[in-house]
């Protein structure tokens, strides 16, 4: 089976944030959009089926989770990922980024302390300064082109009281898949500081051929930590991020109970139709369509790596791993980030997410998404070689 991932979708007057609020978000209408983390590519063509017959039916009146649903997680879990997941850890949510929300609410009090690693995704930190946590921050070290985890600093981070890590893997925006020396090396501080780790995996299946995923909680349940959450999607895996449905992955039965309170309180216990139908489908059929994204997606990195080097060799691309967000250090240009900002917008007219946006570390980068047909990855890059060249 092929999928054409060339084909031009057009995607205007969607309500797309992505291509529709892009001239707000910008300030300009003529600006090729390669910003917010979605793709440009269908849907596989089982989940377009699923939502048109669950369409058909005339009713849309509120929804359970149907067993069926979890048996398809729990299947692909342990498919792809070598997961064996029991029924009752899994606490069903409307996204991740409400997940990150809920569980620094669930897991530190007021003025507490909560661990981030950034440059990261921006709700990483939002989740925790507007929920009047205390911020702690574990910056990523960026040595011979490659991030690594600072874990010295990091000791010295979980020795101030921290409650909780938000650790992102894969990392958004770096690209890195952790390793699992890595990983046991983090596991071993949360296990000495008594912390609580939440694992933002939603990019876990977006790992480029030739790497391998490791799942924390796979790690900790032989370490002797059994205080890992773990949020998983299809959201980004097969581009239905817009249909809101996510789960957290909780074996601790007394964490199970703190996270549900948390989402009662808010009511976000009901969800629609038509995620459902879109969740189960994609777990169910889309690991075809998701194997021929991936040699997509590296053959558009490669192409972006080769063409930075031969025409752009002032903006660095740092090598990802896994997602489909290019973290491009542009310091060879020796731009100010309100210049840069104003260079890729203003002149180049292309749409990429400022690093500063990304927290400590993020100065001098720009995020480029490369989840488009390949030529419209072309075209934004031919603009940029253009406008440093005028």
């Amino acid at each position: 089976m092929s999928f054409n991932f060339d084909k031009d979708i057009v995607r205007g007057d969607t309500a797309s944030v992505k291509h529709d609020g892009y001239a707000a978000g910008f300030g300009a209408a003529d600006v090729l959009p390669l910003w917010v983390a979605d793709m440009d590519f269908a849907a596989p063509e089982v989940v377009t089926k699923a939502l048109a017959q669950r369409a058909e039916h005339p009713v849309y009146g509120y929804t359970f989770y149907p067993e069926s649903m979890y048996d398809a997680l729990i299947d692909w879990l342990k498919k792809r990922h070598g997961w064996i997941v029991q029924r009752d850890w899994i606490v069903m949510a409307p996204g991740v980024v409400t997940s990150l929300f809920a569980t620094v609410t669930a897991f530190a009090e007021e003025g507490e302390g909560v661990i981030v690693q950034p440059p990261v995704y921006s709700p990483f930190f939002s989740a925790v300064t507007t929920n009047q946590r205390r911020l702690i921050e574990n910056p990523l070290l960026l040595n011979d082109g490659r991030y690594q985890i600072d874990f010295e600093q990091l000791e010295h981070c979980a020795a101030e009281g921290a409650k909780l890590l938000l650790l992102c893997s894969p990392h958004n925006p770096v690209g890195r898949v952790w390793s699992k020396a890595e990983l046991i090396q983090l596991l071993d501080i949360a296990h000495r500081y008594h912390l609580t780790i939440l694992s933002d995996e939603i990019h876990a299946d977006l790992v480029y051929p030739g790497e391998q995923h490791t799942t924390l909680a796979m790690l900790a349940n032989h370490h002797g930590n059994d205080k890992i959450i773990t949020a998983v999607a299809p959201s980004k895996t097969f581009n239905i991020p817009g249909l809101g449905l996510s789960a957290l992955i909780v074996p601790n039965p007394e964490q199970r109970v703190r996270l549900q309170k948390v989402f009662d309180s808010l009511h976000l216990s009901n969800t629609n139709p038509f995620s459902i139908a879109a969740f189960e489908a994609a777990y169910r059929g889309g690991e075809a369509w998701l194997d021929e994204l991936l040699i997509y997606l590296r053959n558009n990195r490669d192409f972006v790596s080769d063409y930075l080097m031969k025409n752009i060799p002032a903006i660095r691309l740092i090598q990802p791993q896994g997602t489909y967000l290019l973290w491009l250090d542009c310091g060879g240009l020796a731009m100010s980030d309100l210049q840069l900002g104003d260079f890729f917008v203003r002149q180049a007219k292309v749409g990429l997410n400022p690093g500063e946006s990304f927290g400590q570390g993020g100065s001098g980068f720009m995020r480029l998404n490369i989840a488009s047909p390949r030529h419209v990855i072309a075209e934004a890059l031919n603009r940029i070689k253009s406008a440093l060249k005028a």
